[in-house]
Formats: structure tokens, sequence, C-alpha cells
């Protein structure tokens, strides 16, 4: 029973294998067996199965039950966009929700990393996801299901909306404005209701300032149509970058050689 369930790429940790009532020394017994495997301290998977990072986030979502989901730069990449980030940085998974994942995430063999960002400047309640969480649910949370291939399971990731907005909030220096405004420029389809919604859910003042003043520098058609009301922007200046450009509306300051890095 158990192992027809875990499938070619499910994970469970020996927290999952405990509240379903697998004791440890039955669990030994399936290790010693040969029936299960451990690819990292307090993991396992069946004997013969596949180490993918696809099935490692889907066993956390769906099996775990654990609130993260892909967002971000890696999420962007998912969309099509890996050609606009930074070399080399694509391949890290960018996972954020409101806790930390398990200390064995960090320790299986993948050819790919993780890396954990917290809530990433959003206010929003987690959610709890499993295969009939519905897609409306997601939709208010900018967060939709993914299918990386069609052999694979879907995973929750954040809708472009999001994840930019997730990838702002990083910023500390002029190279990720230079990455972000390339970014940008390539987002020409991003639904302005969509825009507005999670705007008003992000708490952080940066994110929303970049966001707007980088929509606004390439002209996009669906940036008059942001409904920006209850959307906090904070007063004052923000210093992004030291001895950078004011922006007039935003208040913001951005690299004034934005132009010389676009392709």
């Amino acid at each position: 029973m158990l192992l027809a369930e875990l499938g070619d790429t499910r994970l469970i940790s020996s927290r999952w294998l405990r509240s379903h009532g697998y004791s440890n020394s039955l669990v030994a017994r399936y290790v010693s067996s040969g029936w299960l495997v451990s690819p990292a301290r307090g993991v396992y998977m069946r004997k013969g199965g596949h180490l993918q990072w696809e099935g490692v986030v889907r066993s956390l979502q769906i099996g775990e039950g654990v609130s993260l989901h892909v967002g971000g730069r890696f999420a962007l990449s998912l969309a099509g966009h890996e050609h606009y980030l930074r070399l080399g940085e694509a391949g890290a998974i960018t996972l954020y929700g409101p806790a930390r994942p398990p200390g064995w995430l960090g320790k299986l063999s993948l050819v790919q990393c993780f890396e954990f960002l917290g809530r990433g400047g959003f206010d929003l309640l987690p959610l709890s996801f499993t295969t009939e969480t519905p897609e409306g649910m997601l939709s208010e949370h900018g967060l939709a299901w993914h299918q990386i291939a069609p052999s694979t399971d879907a995973l929750v990731c954040s809708t472009p909306e999001r994840a930019i907005l997730e990838l702002c909030d990083s910023v500390v220096d002029a190279t990720l404005v230079y990455e972000v405004d390339a970014l940008m420029q390539a987002m020409t389809t991003l639904r302005p209701q969509r825009v507005g919604q999670m705007l008003q859910h992000c708490r952080s003042i940066k994110a929303k300032r970049l966001f707007l003043a980088l929509a606004e520098r390439h002209r996009h058609a669906w940036l008059p149509h942001v409904p920006l009301d209850g959307v906090d922007l904070g007063r004052g200046k923000r210093a992004l970058v030291p001895g950078g450009r004011l922006h007039p509306t935003y208040q913001i300051t951005l690299p004034g050689d934005l132009d010389e890095h676009l392709a």
C-alpha cells in the first residue's frame, strides 16, 4: 500500500510516516528489506524511484502539506523568461512561504539547489495545498497550478504578476535592478486587475515602487488599467541605489544607465 502510494518521485518524511501509523521499527524493516531508501536523513522514497526537484516540491506541497510555493525568479523562469535572468541563477529553485522548509531539503543530492525567501513581501494567509485546491482560490493569492512537463504532476507556482513583485522585493543592488528591468520590458501581457490585487496585498514599499516605476518606464499598455485604490506606496524617498536617478512619480532611485543594460 505504502509503496504503491509513493510512485516514482514522491518523498515521505519521518514525520509523515509517524503520523500515518508507521513505527520507526517498521520503517527500519522496510529499509533493510530494500523497499525504501533514504536520500537524506529524515526522508524516504521508494527504492528505484527518481530523485527530481519537481517530485520534491510536489511531495512538500501535497504529501507533507507544507505551505510553500515556487515563486520569484524560478517561477519567471518556468514561465519562459529564463533568458532575462542572470546566468547561473535561474537554476536555484526559489521557494516562498510562511515557515522554513524541513532541513532535509538542503541535503538532497540534486543538481538544483533550493532557496527559501520567506513571504516575499506579501501578507496573504497561507494556503494548504491539496489535489482538490480550486484554481479560483489559488488565483486570489496570485498562484496557479503549473505542469512542468506532460508526464509530471502540477506544482503550485506564482503567476507572473506575483512572481515579478516577489523578485522586486529581493532587489538589493543595481545589478538586480538591471535584471528586473529586462524582465519588466517583456511583461507585456500582465493582467491589470491581478496586478492591482497583488499590489494591495504586497507590504514591501520598495517592491511596489520599483515595479510601478519600471512598468511606467516601459509604457506597458496594461499599466493605466491597474487599480491603485488602497495600494499603500508609503511616504518619502527610497534610495534603492546610491547616486541613482530619482523617479519623479514613485520617488525611488533607479540606476541612470538602465538603457545601456537592455539587450
